[in-house]
Parts: C-alpha cells; sequence; structure tokens
C-alpha cells in the first residue's frame, strides 16, 4: 500500500502544474475574481523556481573558470548536488563548446573540464610540433595526468576545428631537436 501513495505523490509532482490550471479551471466556473488571484499566484511561483536553477548555473560556470582542470565529482562535491544533476550541466555545455573557448571531455565514464587557458597552451604545445609525451610534460602545472587525456583533448579540438594546422609536424620537430643536440 505505501508504494501506491509514492507512485501517486511522485506523479502530482511531476504533473503540478497540470493539477493546478484543471483546479483553476473549476474555481473560474464559480468564483472569477478567486480564480484570477490563483493564476497570478501560480505564474508567480513558477517564474520564482526558476531562480535557484540560474544561480546554481551561474556559480557553476563561475567555479568552474578558476580550475585548470576539475572532474565532474569534484564539482558535485563542492556544491553538494547529485553527481547526475552535475553530469547534465556539464553535457548540456557539452553540447554547446563549439564556440567557446574552455573544453568539457568525456573520459572513463566522466566528463571533465578544461578551461581556456589549459587549451591555449595546449594549442600553442600542438603547433610547435610536440608529441603527446611531450606536450603531457609540459602541461603537469595544468593538471593533466595521463596521455588519454591529451589524445581525447586533440581529438575533440579536431572534431570542433579549434585546433589549426601544425606549424611544425612532429617528425619536423624531432629532426630539429636531433641537430640542436
Amino acid at each position: 500500500m505505501p508504494k501506491k501513495r509514492v507512485i501517486i505523490a511522485k506523479t502530482i509532482g511531476r504533473k503540478w502544474f497540470l493539477f493546478i490550471v484543471a483546479i483553476i479551471i473549476i474555481v473560474a466556473l464559480f468564483f472569477p475574481i478567486v480564480a484570477i488571484w490563483m493564476i497570478s499566484i501560480t505564474l508567480g511561483l513558477f517564474l520564482l523556481s526558476f531562480i535557484p536553477e540560474y544561480l546554481f548555473k551561474n556559480k557553476f560556470y563561475k567555479f568552474m573558470q578558476n580550475h585548470n582542470k576539475i572532474e565532474d565529482e569534484l564539482i558535485a562535491r563542492r556544491f553538494k548536488k547529485p553527481i547526475k544533476k552535475v553530469r547534465e550541466e556539464l553535457f548540456d555545455l557539452s553540447q554547446k563548446q563549439m564556440k567557446k573557448r574552455w573544453l568539457i571531455i568525456f573520459l572513463d565514464k566522466h566528463y571533465i573540464f578544461y578551461n581556456q587557458e589549459t587549451i591555449d597552451k595546449f594549442a600553442e604545445l600542438y603547433n610547435k610540433g610536440f608529441n603527446e609525451k611531450e606536450i603531457l610534460n609540459n602541461l603537469t602545472d595544468f593538471k593533466l595526468a595521463t596521455r588519454n587525456e591529451i589524445k581525447m583533448i586533440k581529438e575533440s579540438l579536431l572534431k570542433l576545428d579549434r585546433l589549426s594546422e601544425r606549424e611544425v609536424t612532429v617528425k619536423e620537430y624531432r629532426e630539429k631537436q636531433r641537430f640542436e643536440d
């Protein structure tokens, strides 16, 4: 029996707006003035329900911009939000990152955010002809840990057409290094 109550409560919670509209229509038939007050209160509450989400998104974005690299689990702990909600937000941002200066990748079942400074440094090293290992060694200050991350960043930037052609290929860079030593 308790399961039925929970199911009914969840249904009402999901479709609260439709229930209120039905109640307002019924009340409007008998008391039109009361219905107008109910409509204005309902619209006010509906608009107020967007404020916390808007504030969360602003804090969320500002927090991420202050870190060179941050993972979804750390964001969820910082904001004390469910990991599922944070991943949904990161997924939405990753779908809209075509012209953004930052980058979000999905690697090993979690999202990783890289800020503008990290991506700019990566692009600079890539264009100089560095290979994945050399890029990783030069980006240790930016908290990049694996070559897999470097590979995913490169693939994502190429896919988004945000990485220009290399000025020097890896082969040319190696030959130049060999002859300088």
